[in-house]
């Protein structure tokens, strides 16, 4: 997600690395270039405008710091105008402490409404709430029956008429909800392909109804300032408390998520990528603008690590990886688990440098299908013991998986290479608490500039000029 902005700004930052100072002559041209990828993410014009001319006051005005490049200090400024753009501190939900809390999704017709509320549901479920649907769209075709199948996959309860009165349905709902011990009850309203009056009285009459504490209007981030503009519009008839952004998977621009709170005035609190009922996220705007500015997200990859990784058998790959005994198996699994966690673009999205190494993310998917049917085609032995994988062999597993002896010689070979690297790492104790190393670093608490944001946002020294470098390596030599 988020690519085209991404790329743009990492432009940007080139026109200043390896500067000696910050002037206002080489800050002028960076800012115009980080002005410029904001406009062409369909940033609005005075959210990108105010959020420049905040970044070369401060920048002007900024002290640089022993040990931090010039270049880097100006990208710490920019990541910390991103985060307070961005929302500044994750808004969570306000949940009703006495009672059921009654949540109401609004906003135009495709934007994933209906998706979103049982993605909410089946989110609310993990957290060991008892969340119910009600399926308030009695105008658009089927969308009582999406609910309703949508519901069974999330295995929460419906609340559904076919026909009737929204108002009247939304009453219904929160009475059988409150009868039958439901905590958490999801609105999913109708929407329009534009902005009417017809549908915003609907709205309002269902909010005075039934009052919610939270009415939250779902983004589809991929249409940009249009999305933006609209709810603008309806916070001007709707007591909005916050945002949903659906489609960030789609998304290559940010122009949405970079305007949203600034002209609508309502926080982010969700973001959705994805259609699978478990492709929703809290919105954490620190975690955003790391990933906006490529420098990875290591928390939430550790998050949805830990939420499908059995830790008895990560603990089991760690100490195989550090006695070097991995094995095609154990590789197998770890696909399966990359998988689960979104797939591979959005994994390395996660990677901090990857977006630099690796531009538009372009691992080609099938690449890692093609591994998976090389390495079911092997047998049980030769996955535990590739070196026994001769020509007939290899052969053999070219057939049955669709490729070629080639991509069976390839596959093997860098599976060779990542044994010996990590051989290497493990003799140098680089395995042993490096998911806590990531962590510390990924929150701050590891030498750094700012969260995620490791050592360079250039990646390294060599960004800078001849001179630093000669300067630096006689620093590291004393």
């Amino acid at each position: 997600m988020f690519e085209t902005i991404t790329q743009s700004l990492q432009r940007a930052f080139r026109t200043i690395a390896g500067k000696s100072r910050l002037t206002e002559e080489n800050l002028a041209a960076t800012a115009e270039e980080v002005r410029l990828a904001l406009l062409e993410a369909d940033v609005n014009l005075k959210v990108a405008r105010d959020f420049v001319e905040r970044v070369k006051e401060q920048a002007l005005g900024a002290r640089v710091l022993d040990q931090v490049e010039p270049g880097q200090q100006f990208v710490k400024i920019v990541y910390d105008n991103l985060v307070a753009l961005l929302g500044g501190e994750r808004q969570p939900i306000r949940w009703n402490a006495g009672g059921m809390t009654v949540l109401m999704l609004c906003g135009l017709q495709g934007c994933g409404k209906t998706t979103t509320a049982a993605k909410l549901a089946a989110r609310f479920m993990r957290d060991r709430r008892r969340p119910m649907l009600v399926a308030a769209d009695v105008q658009r075709p089927a969308a009582v029956e999406q609910l309703r199948i949508l519901a069974s996959q999330a295995g929460v309860p419906v609340y559904a008429q076919d026909g009737g009165d929204p108002v009247g349905i939304c009453r219904q709902a929160t009475a059988v909800g409150k009868l039958q011990g439901i905590d958490t009850l999801l609105i999913d309203t109708a929407g329009r392909l534009h902005v009417d009056e017809a549908l915003m009285a609907e709205l309002a009459s269902i909010v005075q109804a039934v009052n919610p504490h939270e009415v939250l209007f779902v983004c589809d981030a991929m249409i940009g300032q249009s999305a933006v503009e609209t709810a603008a519009a309806f916070k001007a008839h709707l007591p909005l408390s916050g945002a949903i952004l659906t489609k960030l998977d789609s998304d290559a621009r940010g122009g949405a998520a970079l305007s949203l709170r600034e002209v609508a005035g309502v926080p982010i609190k969700f973001a959705a990528a994805g259609e699978k009922l478990d492709a929703i996220e809290d919105f954490h705007p620190e975690r955003m603008a790391s990933r906006i500015l490529g420098m990875g997200d290591i928390i939430s990859l550790v998050e949805k690590a830990q939420a499908v990784v059995d830790q008895r058998e990560a603990a089991i790959l760690q100490q195989r990886l550090i006695e070097n005994r991995f094995t095609f198996t154990d590789f197998l699994k770890q696909l399966g688990y990359v998988r689960r966690m979104g797939g591979f673009k959005d994994f390395l999205s996660m990677l901090p440098g990857v977006g630099q190494l690796i531009p538009d993310h372009e691992l080609p998917e099938k690449d890692f299908k093609r591994f998976e049917a090389m390495i079911q085609s092997m047998t049980p032995q030769e996955r535990e013991a590739p070196e026994i994988i001769d020509y007939s062999r290899r052969r053999r597993i070219a057939r049955g998986s669709g490729t070629n002896i080639n991509d069976v010689n390839d596959l093997l070979k860098q599976f060779g290479e990542m044994k010996r690297m990590v051989d290497k790492m493990g003799r140098a104790g680089l395995l042993r608490g490096g998911l806590e190393a990531l962590t510390k670093l990924a929150t701050g608490q590891a030498p750094g500039i700012g969260p995620g944001m490791g050592r360079s946002i250039f990646g390294s020294k060599k960004a800078g000029t001849k001179a630093q470098r000669k300067k630096d390596k006689r620093k590291r030599r004393r």
